[in-house]
Formats: structure tokens, sequence, C-alpha cells
């Protein structure tokens, strides 16, 4: 298959748009329109990595981090990151990233770290502003349900574990036709008034294309009518970090070593122990002490992160258990999360996992 038809779940799932501004996650190297039969996938790109997918006959490899973070200038192989991108040409091996964007996404990177974790009922921990438009249609009555079908089947009317949202009411909308116009109701060069509804839905803004063309191609109009309006909701399926339950209460001392056995790291450091059993447990895969006050105001008993500063750690305040994993350790699982979608939606295409552990911070 091409490479854009592969990457296409990963993108449903969490569409490059919601990528931050500092990430570069996409396709780095390679042509969306290439064949492709055999995906490797990993969380580094390192040389280890490229040399796996050549001796494997893969033709792309997807990466939960960017090999390309900033621009290059120049490729002499001066560096890993020039040397890699230099023998991937050469062997004609695409390169793509999902980063932040699996990171900000329900489903992603922090839902299965807390599925094997054992947390319960996870949800966004910080979720983001100004992500949501509202769209209002104005459509004649017997053609509403078409149209209104149409915006869901796009994308648009999902709040929460709801869908088909929608806000109806009814009216008289006016116009005339004039020189040149194919209307579908009234007669060219007279005023006419037609019963219509208001049809009013919300989306994430990133689905706005694909609504818009829906829209238009469902609605009955030469001239299509209707607003969008930015909302300042907060857009609780997207944001950074989650947050969940633990179904049954655990000494800290009790969860920190199942923490260490799931994830497999040689030492977990931690702020102090506060004596009290862990119910509620905020998580944030990779570096998350932008999160720690986050954490703190949801009521997490402990919050699990990577790249924790010392000074970072008194911020816990006796109010929270801060306990840094790894970043890797905190991240590895997006092997796995890849993979399933992958497999899931092509049940026969070959996909591996990468036998290289890419972790860059070894235990004495």
């Amino acid at each position: 298959m091409k490479i854009k038809e592969l990457i296409n779940p990963l993108e449903k799932l969490a569409p490059p748009f919601l990528q931050e501004s500092y990430d570069n996650a996409g396709l780095l190297i390679g042509n969306s329109n290439a064949e492709v039969n055999k995906v490797l996938i990993c969380l580094d790109v390192t040389e280890e990595i490229l040399d796996e997918a050549i001796s494997k006959n893969c033709q792309i490899i997807i990466a939960h981090h960017p090999l390309i973070f900033t621009g290059l200038k120049r490729i002499t192989g001066k560096n890993m990151v020039e040397r890699i991108v230099t023998k991937a040409i050469k062997n004609d091996i695409a390169i793509y990233a999902i980063h932040t964007n699996l990171d900000n996404v329900m489903g992603g990177v922090n839902s299965i770290l807390c599925e094997k974790l054992g947390i319960k009922n996870p949800k966004i921990l910080s979720p983001k502003e100004g992500l949501l438009r509202k769209l209002v249609i104005f459509c004649p009555l017997k053609e509403a349900p078409k149209v209104r079908q149409a915006i869901f089947d796009a994308g648009a009317g999902h709040i929460g574990n709801y869908d088909s949202c929608s806000f109806n009411t009814e009216g008289v909308g006016s116009f005339k036709a004039l020189e040149g116009a194919s209307p579908f109701v009234g007669e060219k060069g007279k005023p006419h008034f037609e019963n219509e509804v208001r049809i009013e839905s919300i989306y994430p803004i990133y689905k706005e294309h694909e609504i818009i063309q829906a829209l238009q191609k469902a609605h009955p109009y030469e001239e299509v009518a209707y607003d969008i309006y930015p909302l300042m909701n907060t857009y609780n399926e997207v944001g950074a970090g989650m947050i969940g339950d633990l179904q049954n209460g655990l000494e800290e001392n009790v969860f920190l070593q199942k923490i260490k056995e799931i994830t497999g790291v040689g030492c977990i450091r931690h702020s102090a122990l506060l004596g009290r059993k862990i119910k509620k447990v905020a998580v944030c895969g990779g570096s998350g002490s932008f999160l720690i006050h986050n954490a703190i105001s949801a009521g997490a008993d402990m919050f699990i992160s990577g790249d924790i500063k010392y000074h970072e750690f008194f911020e816990a305040d006796k109010k929270t258990l801060i306990a840094d994993i790894g970043h890797y350790e905190s991240e590895q699982f997006s092997k796995d999360l890849i993979y399933s979608i992958l497999i899931k939606n092509f049940p026969t295409f070959a996909v591996l996992i990468s036998e290289r552990n890419t972790n860059s911070v070894n235990y004495f």
C-alpha cells in the first residue's frame, strides 16, 4: 500500500494539527505516494534502528520521537541525524514520526500508560482550549435530516460520550435569485420565503475541512448558507497528561514496586513519601514536569512522569508524590500502541516492532 494509506489510521487518532508548536511530527523522509509492504516501529530512530530496518527489508520506519527536530542546513554526515538521513535516502527508507499529537489525545501515549499501570477511568489532565468551533447551517425542512447526518459522519456533533449532537430551530429564510442563478426553490427575480431549520453543532477545528466539504455536498442550495463561530470551551478530549483511579488503593511502596516491575526502570526517583494510600494517579509520558501543579490541583496522590529536575521535586510540597520513571520508560508502550492500530486496520500487512532498546539512559 501507499505510505499515505498506512499512516491514515494513525492520523485519524492523532491528527498532525494537534502536535505542539515546537514539534516536527509527520512524514520526515520519503514520498507519501511511495509503495511499502513492511514497517518497523520504534521509539527513537538511531543508526541501529535504521540498520535493522534495512536487514528486515522494511520500507518505512514509524517512530514516536522525530529524527529531525530543527531544520538541517547541510547534510555532511558530521552527526548522527545527518548520517541517518543520508543512509535512509540511499536505501529508500521513509521515516515517519507521531509525537506530541499522539501524546495529546485520548487513546494515545498516556492512555496506554494508564492501561499498563492499572489506572481506571482516565481523563485528560490539562485539556486544551480554543480548539472547538460551532457550525450554524440554514437548511430547508425536508433536507435537514440528510444535511445533519452528513456533518455528523464527517466529525461534527461529538461531545464526550455522546454523538450526533445538535440544536435545531425552525424559522423562515428569504432570498431572491438573480440572473445566472439556479435556485433549488423559488423563481428568478422574485423574493422567496422558505421554511428552514437552523442547525447548530460543534466540532474540533482540525475536522473543519472535511465537515464543510460534507455540508456543501449534502446541502441542496446552490449557495450554502452557514456561519462558523470560534468557541472558548475546554475540549476535554485533547490535552496533556491524564488522571484516573486505582481500583483498590495501594500503599506507596507497593505501587512504586509495581511501577518498577511493569516499566522495567532501573530505579524510580521520587519526592518524599507521604504515608498514605495511592488512589488517584496522574501521568504524563515523556517530560511532564510542567503538569505537576495540574496534578496537585486535580487531587492526584501520585504524579508519574519523566525528566523531573532536582528543584521540581520540591513542588510536590507534601501534596502529592512525584515519581520520575524515566523518559523512555514512560513512553515505551507507544510502540505497542502504534502496532495495535496498524494491525487492527491492516491485519495482513507486515508490521514489526523493533527488537532494539533505544533508551539513551543506562543504570549502574
